[in-house]
């Protein structure tokens, strides 16, 4: 038989392990309420962090847009920024437009993976009124597509670099009939 202290300790041990495997893999379990798929997706305004012009969500009326929310000090976002600049390459000429919202504190430490990764599109900071607009987030990388419409197709919690989200990326660019955004 198990003395009670042990056990105590035990479980406490199990609860810690727990709370420490859901803080390092929060893109996995935060799950909050979103904007709804196929609901418009929510207009928002910040200056580029680049060269401080105003990026307008709204300007992109016509494309397929991915909304990447990331920070410098997530891995997985950072990993997945090689293939997004590889996508923005490919499919520019088509009607895509990435757009970076960066979720760091400040604009800096953003501003040095920018160019370490030779990021290739808009990058924003965020804000809590923009992370709330998108439902809140909680847990990084998190993207949204919105159609050619600005209709959000898809959230995606989690890396997005697979050949799965190409071939949505790729169907959306080949719709031709969509309605420019409201």
């Amino acid at each position: 038989m198990r003395e009670p202290a042990q056990s105590g300790r035990r479980n406490l041990l199990h609860a810690l392990t727990a709370g420490v495997f859901l803080c390092a893999c929060p893109s996995t379990f935060a799950r909050t309420s979103s904007i709804a798929v196929h609901s418009s997706a929510p207009d928002f305004t910040r200056p580029s962090i680049t060269n401080h012009a105003p990026v307008h969500l709204r300007a992109f009326r016509g494309k397929v847009v991915l909304l990447n929310f990331w920070a410098s000090w997530c891995g997985p976002c950072l990993a997945e920024i090689p293939q997004l600049v590889i996508w923005q390459n490919r499919y520019r000429d088509q009607g895509l437009q990435i757009l970076g919202i960066s979720m760091d504190d400040s604009s800096r430490a953003a501003l040095e993976w920018v160019h370490k990764l030779s990021i290739n599109y808009p990058v924003v900071m965020s804000d809590p009124r923009l992370s709330l607009l998108y439902g809140g987030i909680l847990g990084l990388p998190v993207s949204f597509l919105v159609d050619r419409a600005g209709v959000v197709q898809r959230r995606y919690d989690g890396s997005i670099a697979d050949s799965h989200t190409e071939q949505e990326l790729v169907r959306l660019l080949r719709e031709s009939s969509a309605k420019p955004w409201a």
